[in-house]
Protein backbone atom coordinates (compact mmCIF):
# COMPACT_ATOMS: atom_id res chain seq x y z
CA UNK A 1 0.00 0.00 0.00
CA UNK A 2 1.31 3.44 -0.92
CA UNK A 3 0.59 7.08 0.21
CA UNK A 4 -1.89 7.01 -2.92
CA UNK A 5 -4.70 5.83 -0.80
CA UNK A 6 -5.49 9.20 0.41
CA UNK A 7 -3.17 11.70 -0.93
CA UNK A 8 0.36 11.70 -2.42
CA UNK A 9 1.36 9.44 -4.84
CA UNK A 10 3.61 7.48 -2.74
CA UNK A 11 4.89 7.45 0.79
CA UNK A 12 7.86 9.11 2.03
CA UNK A 13 10.46 9.92 4.97
CA UNK A 14 9.72 13.59 5.10
CA UNK A 15 7.38 15.17 7.82
CA UNK A 16 5.32 18.23 6.49
CA UNK A 17 2.60 17.80 4.26
CA UNK A 18 1.58 19.56 1.05
CA UNK A 19 -1.96 20.92 0.12
CA UNK A 20 -1.95 19.58 -3.35
CA UNK A 21 -1.56 15.98 -2.57
CA UNK A 22 -2.26 15.40 0.84
CA UNK A 23 -6.02 16.92 1.07
CA UNK A 24 -8.61 13.77 0.78
CA UNK A 25 -9.20 12.13 -2.68
CA UNK A 26 -12.95 13.03 -2.52
CA UNK A 27 -13.76 10.60 -4.98
CA UNK A 28 -12.13 7.38 -4.04
CA UNK A 29 -13.26 4.05 -2.99
CA UNK A 30 -12.40 4.00 0.04
CA UNK A 31 -14.75 7.04 0.78
CA UNK A 32 -17.93 5.46 -0.90
CA UNK A 33 -16.95 6.99 -4.51
CA UNK A 34 -18.22 5.45 -7.63
CA UNK A 35 -18.50 5.62 -10.96
CA UNK A 36 -21.97 5.94 -11.47
CA UNK A 37 -22.54 6.22 -15.37
CA UNK A 38 -20.26 6.30 -18.39
CA UNK A 39 -21.87 6.75 -22.07
CA UNK A 40 -18.83 4.03 -23.26
CA UNK A 41 -16.37 1.28 -21.20
CA UNK A 42 -15.82 -0.99 -23.97
CA UNK A 43 -11.70 -1.64 -23.32
CA UNK A 44 -11.44 -1.09 -19.77
CA UNK A 45 -13.95 -0.96 -16.93
CA UNK A 46 -14.88 2.83 -15.55
CA UNK A 47 -15.06 1.59 -11.83
CA UNK A 48 -11.42 1.69 -12.22
CA UNK A 49 -11.22 5.38 -12.17
CA UNK A 50 -11.51 5.16 -8.18
CA UNK A 51 -9.64 2.30 -7.49
CA UNK A 52 -7.36 3.63 -4.38
CA UNK A 53 -4.57 1.66 -5.20
CA UNK A 54 -1.69 2.83 -7.83
CA UNK A 55 -2.51 1.64 -11.45
CA UNK A 56 -0.38 -1.48 -12.64
CA UNK A 57 0.48 -2.83 -15.97
CA UNK A 58 1.73 -6.14 -17.14
CA UNK A 59 2.67 -6.06 -21.01
CA UNK A 60 1.47 -8.68 -23.44
CA UNK A 61 -1.60 -10.02 -20.99
CA UNK A 62 -4.50 -10.03 -23.68
CA UNK A 63 -8.42 -10.43 -23.07
CA UNK A 64 -10.61 -10.86 -25.75
CA UNK A 65 -10.69 -7.10 -26.54
CA UNK A 66 -6.96 -6.73 -26.15
CA UNK A 67 -4.66 -5.52 -24.17
CA UNK A 68 -5.92 -5.43 -20.30
CA UNK A 69 -5.72 -2.11 -19.10
CA UNK A 70 -6.22 -1.27 -15.51
CA UNK A 71 -8.26 2.10 -15.95
CA UNK A 72 -11.54 3.28 -17.98
CA UNK A 73 -10.91 2.84 -21.89
CA UNK A 74 -13.49 3.20 -24.03
CA UNK A 75 -13.58 2.29 -27.98
CA UNK A 76 -12.27 4.54 -31.24
CA UNK A 77 -14.55 6.91 -31.80
CA UNK A 78 -15.77 6.71 -36.13
CA UNK A 79 -18.28 9.88 -35.35
CA UNK A 80 -17.78 13.06 -33.75
CA UNK A 81 -18.54 13.64 -30.08
CA UNK A 82 -16.51 12.76 -26.93
CA UNK A 83 -16.90 10.49 -24.08
CA UNK A 84 -17.45 10.99 -20.48
CA UNK A 85 -17.68 9.46 -16.77
CA UNK A 86 -20.25 10.59 -14.21
CA UNK A 87 -18.25 9.82 -10.50
CA UNK A 88 -20.01 10.11 -7.12
CA UNK A 89 -17.96 11.55 -4.85
CA UNK A 90 -17.87 9.37 -1.26
CA UNK A 91 -17.03 12.42 1.20
CA UNK A 92 -18.76 15.55 -0.71
CA UNK A 93 -16.91 18.86 -0.91
CA UNK A 94 -14.90 21.76 -2.08
CA UNK A 95 -12.19 20.58 -4.91
CA UNK A 96 -9.13 22.28 -4.80
CA UNK A 97 -6.99 19.48 -7.18
CA UNK A 98 -8.14 17.48 -9.85
CA UNK A 99 -5.10 14.60 -11.23
CA UNK A 100 -6.28 12.80 -14.83
CA UNK A 101 -3.69 10.05 -14.29
CA UNK A 102 -3.17 8.23 -17.52
CA UNK A 103 0.08 5.59 -16.31
CA UNK A 104 0.30 3.29 -19.07
CA UNK A 105 -1.65 4.97 -21.76
CA UNK A 106 0.83 5.80 -24.10
CA UNK A 107 -0.47 5.55 -27.97
CA UNK A 108 -4.46 5.47 -26.85
CA UNK A 109 -4.56 7.97 -23.92
CA UNK A 110 -6.78 11.17 -24.54
CA UNK A 111 -5.31 14.20 -25.92
CA UNK A 112 -7.55 16.78 -23.76
CA UNK A 113 -10.08 16.28 -21.57
CA UNK A 114 -12.30 18.80 -19.07
CA UNK A 115 -13.63 18.21 -15.84
CA UNK A 116 -17.17 19.43 -14.20
CA UNK A 117 -18.43 19.22 -11.09
CA UNK A 118 -22.37 19.30 -9.29
CA UNK A 119 -24.35 19.02 -6.32
CA UNK A 120 -27.19 17.53 -5.57
CA UNK A 121 -29.44 16.18 -2.92
CA UNK A 122 -30.44 12.89 -1.99
CA UNK A 123 -29.04 10.09 -4.23
CA UNK A 124 -29.75 11.01 -7.89
CA UNK A 125 -29.63 8.53 -10.67
CA UNK A 126 -27.68 9.15 -13.51
CA UNK A 127 -30.46 10.68 -15.63
CA UNK A 128 -31.28 12.83 -12.83
CA UNK A 129 -27.41 14.03 -13.24
CA UNK A 130 -27.55 14.19 -16.99
CA UNK A 131 -29.91 17.34 -16.13
CA UNK A 132 -28.03 19.03 -13.02
CA UNK A 133 -26.18 22.26 -13.21
CA UNK A 134 -22.42 21.35 -13.91
CA UNK A 135 -19.74 23.94 -13.22
CA UNK A 136 -17.08 23.87 -14.62
CA UNK A 137 -13.43 22.68 -12.75
CA UNK A 138 -11.07 22.21 -15.26
CA UNK A 139 -11.42 23.69 -18.95
CA UNK A 140 -10.87 21.53 -21.50
CA UNK A 141 -7.22 21.24 -21.45
CA UNK A 142 -4.12 18.96 -22.95
CA UNK A 143 -3.15 15.84 -21.15
CA UNK A 144 0.12 14.08 -21.41
CA UNK A 145 0.67 10.14 -22.18
CA UNK A 146 1.39 7.91 -19.04
CA UNK A 147 1.38 11.00 -16.22
CA UNK A 148 -0.39 11.86 -13.72
CA UNK A 149 -2.01 15.13 -14.99
CA UNK A 150 -2.07 17.70 -12.19
CA UNK A 151 -5.25 20.49 -12.15
CA UNK A 152 -5.87 23.68 -9.62
CA UNK A 153 -9.27 24.27 -9.32
CA UNK A 154 -10.47 27.42 -8.12
CA UNK A 155 -14.07 26.68 -7.49
CA UNK A 156 -15.47 27.35 -4.01
CA UNK A 157 -18.38 25.34 -3.79
CA UNK A 158 -19.46 21.65 -2.87
CA UNK A 159 -19.53 19.40 -4.84
CA UNK A 160 -21.34 15.63 -4.32
CA UNK A 161 -20.51 14.61 -8.20
CA UNK A 162 -17.92 14.88 -11.03
CA UNK A 163 -18.16 14.56 -14.81
CA UNK A 164 -15.14 13.62 -16.53
CA UNK A 165 -15.18 14.02 -20.00
CA UNK A 166 -12.21 12.95 -22.80
CA UNK A 167 -11.68 14.02 -26.13
CA UNK A 168 -12.24 12.07 -28.08
CA UNK A 169 -11.84 8.86 -26.65
CA UNK A 170 -9.28 6.83 -25.20
CA UNK A 171 -7.82 5.78 -21.45
CA UNK A 172 -7.40 7.24 -18.23
CA UNK A 173 -6.49 5.28 -15.49
CA UNK A 174 -7.01 7.09 -12.43
CA UNK A 175 -9.22 10.29 -11.45
CA UNK A 176 -8.12 11.95 -8.45
CA UNK A 177 -10.12 14.48 -6.88
CA UNK A 178 -8.38 15.99 -3.91
CA UNK A 179 -10.35 18.76 -1.43
CA UNK A 180 -12.17 19.61 1.53
CA UNK A 181 -14.76 17.89 2.87
CA UNK A 182 -17.57 19.45 3.51
CA UNK A 183 -20.01 17.18 5.32
CA UNK A 184 -24.10 17.82 6.07
CA UNK A 185 -24.71 19.14 9.76
CA UNK A 186 -27.75 17.45 9.69
CA UNK A 187 -25.81 13.78 9.78
CA UNK A 188 -25.27 14.71 13.33
CA UNK A 189 -28.64 15.58 14.90
CA UNK A 190 -27.84 15.05 17.94
CA UNK A 191 -24.01 16.46 18.01
CA UNK A 192 -21.81 13.21 17.88
CA UNK A 193 -19.52 12.53 15.62
CA UNK A 194 -15.96 10.38 15.54
CA UNK A 195 -14.34 14.08 15.20
CA UNK A 196 -11.23 13.17 13.88
CA UNK A 197 -12.75 10.71 11.04
CA UNK A 198 -11.45 11.67 7.38
CA UNK A 199 -14.80 11.51 5.96
CA UNK A 200 -16.35 14.09 8.77
CA UNK A 201 -13.53 16.58 7.48
CA UNK A 202 -10.56 15.50 9.78
CA UNK A 203 -7.42 16.17 8.46
CA UNK A 204 -3.87 15.15 8.94
CA UNK A 205 -1.57 18.44 8.80
CA UNK A 206 1.53 17.36 9.71
CA UNK A 207 3.73 14.41 10.90
CA UNK A 208 7.42 13.73 12.00
CA UNK A 209 7.61 10.44 9.20
CA UNK A 210 5.73 8.56 7.11
CA UNK A 211 8.36 6.09 5.57
CA UNK A 212 6.24 3.16 5.35
CA UNK A 213 2.29 4.55 5.94
CA UNK A 214 0.49 7.49 5.24
CA UNK A 215 -0.56 8.94 7.94
CA UNK A 216 -4.41 9.94 6.39
CA UNK A 217 -4.91 6.25 6.62
CA UNK A 218 -4.97 6.71 10.43
CA UNK A 219 -8.52 8.26 10.25
CA UNK A 220 -9.47 6.38 7.63
CA UNK A 221 -12.90 4.65 7.17
CA UNK A 222 -13.35 0.69 8.48
CA UNK A 223 -10.96 -1.04 10.18
CA UNK A 224 -7.22 -2.24 8.44
CA UNK A 225 -6.52 -5.21 6.79
CA UNK A 226 -3.15 -5.19 6.95
CA UNK A 227 0.28 -3.49 8.08
CA UNK A 228 0.07 -1.60 4.47
CA UNK A 229 -3.23 0.32 5.83
CA UNK A 230 -2.19 2.31 8.75
CA UNK A 231 0.58 4.80 9.25
CA UNK A 232 3.62 3.11 10.14
CA UNK A 233 7.57 5.75 10.56
CA UNK A 234 11.02 4.44 9.98
CA UNK A 235 13.03 3.02 12.61
CA UNK A 236 14.08 6.12 14.70
CA UNK A 237 18.08 5.57 15.75
CA UNK A 238 17.98 9.08 18.09
CA UNK A 239 16.82 10.46 21.92
CA UNK A 240 13.45 11.05 19.65
CA UNK A 241 10.04 10.08 19.40
CA UNK A 242 7.33 10.21 16.26
CA UNK A 243 4.05 12.27 16.03
CA UNK A 244 1.21 12.89 13.89
CA UNK A 245 -0.86 16.36 14.48
CA UNK A 246 -4.89 16.14 13.20
CA UNK A 247 -7.20 19.24 12.77
CA UNK A 248 -10.64 17.91 13.75
CA UNK A 249 -13.23 18.01 11.77
CA UNK A 250 -15.51 20.50 14.19
CA UNK A 251 -14.37 22.17 17.67
CA UNK A 252 -15.33 19.58 20.37
CA UNK A 253 -14.42 17.61 23.77
CA UNK A 254 -13.20 13.83 22.94
CA UNK A 255 -14.98 11.43 25.00
CA UNK A 256 -13.31 8.61 24.03
CA UNK A 257 -9.98 7.30 22.39
CA UNK A 258 -9.65 4.22 20.48
CA UNK A 259 -5.66 3.88 19.25
CA UNK A 260 -5.85 0.17 17.04
CA UNK A 261 -2.15 -1.15 16.64
CA UNK A 262 -4.00 -4.15 14.52
CA UNK A 263 -1.40 -6.14 12.15
CA UNK A 264 1.51 -4.12 13.81
CA UNK A 265 2.97 -6.54 16.25
CA UNK A 266 6.74 -6.47 16.09
CA UNK A 267 6.28 -2.76 15.32
CA UNK A 268 4.33 -1.44 17.91
CA UNK A 269 4.95 1.57 19.45
CA UNK A 270 5.67 1.30 23.32
CA UNK A 271 3.64 4.04 24.48
CA UNK A 272 1.61 6.95 23.33
CA UNK A 273 -0.20 10.13 24.28
CA UNK A 274 -2.94 12.68 23.16
CA UNK A 275 -2.48 16.78 23.54
CA UNK A 276 -5.27 18.97 22.36
CA UNK A 277 -5.36 22.48 21.10
CA UNK A 278 -8.05 25.19 20.85
CA UNK A 279 -6.50 27.27 17.79
CA UNK A 280 -9.61 29.91 17.80
CA UNK A 281 -7.86 30.95 21.31
CA UNK A 282 -4.67 30.18 21.42
CA UNK A 283 -1.56 30.27 19.26
CA UNK A 284 -0.42 26.39 18.45
CA UNK A 285 3.25 27.67 18.50
CA UNK A 286 2.92 28.00 21.84
CA UNK A 287 4.05 24.78 23.73
CA UNK A 288 1.47 26.13 27.04
CA UNK A 289 -1.16 26.27 24.51
CA UNK A 290 -1.43 22.33 24.60
CA UNK A 291 -3.35 20.18 27.13
CA UNK A 292 -2.65 16.76 28.05
CA UNK A 293 -5.45 14.42 27.14
CA UNK A 294 -4.11 11.17 27.13
CA UNK A 295 -1.25 10.82 29.13
CA UNK A 296 1.59 9.15 28.18
CA UNK A 297 0.54 5.37 28.29
CA UNK A 298 1.45 2.09 27.47
CA UNK A 299 0.09 0.20 24.01
CA UNK A 300 0.31 -3.50 23.04
CA UNK A 301 1.18 -4.86 19.63
CA UNK A 302 -2.13 -5.95 17.69
CA UNK A 303 -4.70 -4.26 19.90
CA UNK A 304 -7.66 -2.10 19.29
CA UNK A 305 -6.99 0.59 22.48
CA UNK A 306 -10.11 2.33 23.96
CA UNK A 307 -9.29 4.91 26.82
CA UNK A 308 -12.85 6.61 27.69
CA UNK A 309 -12.05 10.49 28.63
CA UNK A 310 -13.12 12.63 31.13
CA UNK A 311 -14.39 16.41 31.13
CA UNK A 312 -11.60 17.09 28.44
CA UNK A 313 -11.82 20.60 27.19
CA UNK A 314 -12.96 21.73 23.57
CA UNK A 315 -10.25 21.37 20.87
CA UNK A 316 -9.63 22.16 17.21
CA UNK A 317 -6.72 20.20 16.65
CA UNK A 318 -4.80 17.15 18.22
CA UNK A 319 -1.28 16.11 18.36
CA UNK A 320 -0.42 12.24 19.09
CA UNK A 321 3.14 11.12 20.35
CA UNK A 322 4.14 7.78 19.33
CA UNK A 323 7.43 6.55 21.78
CA UNK A 324 9.23 5.86 20.33
CA UNK A 325 8.42 4.93 16.60
CA UNK A 326 6.33 2.25 14.90
CA UNK A 327 2.81 1.97 13.22
CA UNK A 328 -0.90 2.88 14.73
CA UNK A 329 -3.47 1.38 12.00
CA UNK A 330 -6.41 3.58 13.47
CA UNK A 331 -6.87 6.70 15.55
CA UNK A 332 -10.80 7.23 16.56
CA UNK A 333 -12.07 10.20 18.31
CA UNK A 334 -15.83 10.34 19.46
CA UNK A 335 -16.65 12.94 21.30
CA UNK A 336 -19.40 15.44 20.73
CA UNK A 337 -19.83 19.13 18.92
CA UNK A 338 -19.31 22.09 20.67
CA UNK A 339 -22.61 24.25 21.21
CA UNK A 340 -21.42 27.30 18.93
CA UNK A 341 -20.04 24.27 16.47
CA UNK A 342 -23.32 23.09 15.03
CA UNK A 343 -24.64 26.70 13.98
CA UNK A 344 -20.79 27.78 12.19
CA UNK A 345 -21.09 24.05 10.23
CA UNK A 346 -24.74 24.81 8.68
CA UNK A 347 -23.63 28.23 7.79
CA UNK A 348 -20.73 26.91 5.97
CA UNK A 349 -22.32 24.44 4.54
CA UNK A 350 -25.21 26.33 3.11
CA UNK A 351 -23.22 28.77 2.36
CA UNK A 352 -20.84 26.60 -0.06
CA UNK A 353 -23.72 25.12 -2.32
CA UNK A 354 -23.75 25.34 -5.78
CA UNK A 355 -27.01 27.47 -7.05
CA UNK A 356 -28.78 24.20 -8.50
CA UNK A 357 -28.76 22.64 -4.92
CA UNK A 358 -29.36 25.47 -3.08
CA UNK A 359 -32.84 25.95 -5.58
CA UNK A 360 -33.37 21.65 -5.04
CA UNK A 361 -33.35 22.06 -1.11
CA UNK A 362 -35.81 25.73 -1.57
CA UNK A 363 -38.29 23.99 -3.47
CA UNK A 364 -40.52 21.07 -3.57
CA UNK A 365 -38.15 17.71 -3.53
CA UNK A 366 -38.12 15.61 -6.81
CA UNK A 367 -38.88 11.85 -5.60
CA UNK A 368 -36.91 9.20 -7.11
CA UNK A 369 -37.78 6.19 -5.96
CA UNK A 370 -34.72 5.56 -3.12
CA UNK A 371 -33.96 9.02 -2.59
CA UNK A 372 -33.46 10.21 1.17
CA UNK A 373 -33.45 13.51 1.72
CA UNK A 374 -31.79 15.34 4.87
Amino acid sequence: MTAERFGGPSAGAGGGLTEADDLPDLASRLLGGGVVAANDEFFAARDNLVDPEPPTFAAGTFGAKGQVYDGWETRRRREPGHDHAIVRLGAPGVVRTVVVDTSFFTGNFPPYASVEGCGMAGYPSPDELAGADWLPLVARSPLRGDARNVFPVSVSHRCTHVRLRIYPDGGVARLRVHGVVVPDPALFPDGLLDLAALEHGGLVVDCSDRFYGAPQQLIAPGLAQNMGEGWETARRRDDGNDWVRLRLAAAGQIRLIELDTSHFKGNAPAAASLRGLDARRTDPADPSAWFEILPRTRLQPDTRHRFPVDGAATATDVRLDIFPDGGVARLRLPGRLAPEERTRLRRRWSESLPPGHARQLAGPPPRPSGAWWP
